[in-house]
């Protein structure tokens, strides 16, 4: 039997140097396939603009993708098919009749250890340094089988056509923002992103989502001068506010006539002659800017940069006034105003001995899933008194309680129609208070 073997090897050595040739061929263009689709078209883009030219190879290559695949799929099938016939024909003379079996057992181990499992194991360990190193390779190949790729993808597209679907017109599945935000959150699961980054980015990615009347200081909360105050009541209140633009109204609320920055108050005080008593107010006073409540943010912050302005007055479709935003609001949008992440530092919120949070009617819905972690949806309300309303569908009463999105919301203090404060725990600890 050994002589049959060695004389078998002797003469079919060349054969069987074309099959193990034929199998690295083939995990070759397993791996290429793996780590081409799996690579970072942004890394490659950056690694492209820092002069890496096999990166720009990658990213010709990703850019038609289906014929890439095409053409490695070819190329892969072309060497598997034939290293099995050479190796069934081998063994068929070794073996007869029997060998078909041999043969078939034989290369399905090698092809999927060696020329599947391997390769792509390797290529999805490091897709982007795997695809950098089969780039060279990869082009020519698809530059000469790349036609038979497409005139392949065109058969599959009637096929398919006849069915019904049409790949031409799919369309992406999740924008490039959604996809950029479950990029984010998944890093953030993972650990690669730590939690303050993934809400300065989420932040980010929200701006064309929201609109002015999110992040609005409602007029409720707004602080005012009026103009028919006597003027050195308007210079006292405007010098002990922590803001340095106040609205200036007249006759009402609704009836703004001018905003009035600290420092235009300060020069006109400097100037020879004046004293508070005889300064009018409404002459060092800007103009107004009003804008509709419901411009997006993203909008809203380029105008803001545009007009090098930090307020505007907010009014809704019939022109009420309905509060003010400023430059920072948005901008604390993307940045936020949590010192640490593990503690609640936001204004009208404030943790209990007992593990429930006591918060504001007034605080936004965002602000407190930022500063806690929460998924509370603010699609419908803005803050956490109007989320309650919301789900309701009433004004609930002092001490009636509810619960949704697992939370457990207490009405502590109402106000005529207003909730002013209520306590939030989570829902499955209702049981465990006394």
């Amino acid at each position: 039997m050994t002589d049959v073997l060695l004389g078998f090897l002797t003469e079919y050595w060349l054969s069987l140097l074309s099959v193990i040739c034929l199998l690295v061929i083939s995990a070759f263009f397993s791996g290429s396939e793996t780590a081409l689709t799996a690579a970072s078209r942004s890394r490659m883009h950056t690694l492209e603009n820092n002069g890496e030219e096999r990166a720009g190879m990658v990213t010709r290559l990703i850019e038609r993708r289906d014929r890439l695949i095409g053409t490695l799929l070819i190329g892969n099938n072309l060497v598997n098919i034939l290293a099995s016939s050479l190796t069934t024909s081998l063994l068929i003379g070794l073996f007869g009749d029997s060998g078909v079996a041999i043969a078939t057992v034989a290369m399905t181990v090698l092809l999927v250890i060696f020329s599947e499992v391997l390769p792509k194991s390797w290529a999805i360990a490091s897709p982007d340094r795997f695809a950098l190193a089969v780039a060279p390779w990869v082009r020519p190949f698809v530059a000469v089988v790349g036609p038979i790729s497409s005139l392949v993808n065109a058969i599959v597209r009637r096929i398919l056509h006849l069915f019904g679907i049409n790949l031409s017109s799919d369309l992406p599945m999740l924008t490039a923002h959604e996809e950029l935000r479950g990029a984010v959150n998944l890093l953030h699961r993972e650990g690669s992103v730590i939690k303050a980054d993934r809400d300065r980015l989420g932040g980010v990615l929200d701006l064309g989502e929201l609109e002015v009347s999110d992040v609005m200081i409602h007029r409720t909360g707004m602080r005012a001068i009026n103009a028919d105050d006597p003027p050195q009541t308007c210079v006292r209140e405007i010098l002990e506010s922590p803001f340095t633009r106040l609205p200036l109204w007249r006759g009402s609320a609704d009836n703004i006539i001018g905003v009035v920055h600290s420092k235009d108050l300060l020069r006109a005080l400097a100037e020879p002659n004046v004293e508070p008593e005889t300064l009018d107010i409404v002459k060092i006073a800007q103009k107004p800017w009003f804008v509709p409540d419901s411009t997006n943010l993203k909008d809203q912050l380029n105008a803001f940069l545009r007009r090098k302005l930090h307020l505007a007055i907010v009014v809704d479709e019939y022109g009420q006034v309905q509060g003010l935003v400023t430059l920072e609001d948005i901008l604390e949008e993307i940045v936020g105003d949590i010192a640490d992440e593990h503690d609640i530092d936001i204004q009208g919120v404030r943790q209990e001995a007992d593990g429930s949070i006591v918060v504001d009617g007034s605080v936004p819905i965002r602000d407190l899933n930022r500063a806690l972690d929460w998924s509370l949806p603010d699609e419908e309300a803005t803050t956490v008194a109007g989320l309650v309303i919301h789900e309701s569908k009433s004004i609930p009463e002092e001490r009636q309680a509810f619960t949704f999105y697992g939370k457990r919301f207490t009405v502590m203090k109402r106000v005529k129609n207003r909730i002013t404060k209520l306590r939030i725990r989570a829902a499955e600890d209702e049981g465990q208070v006394a």
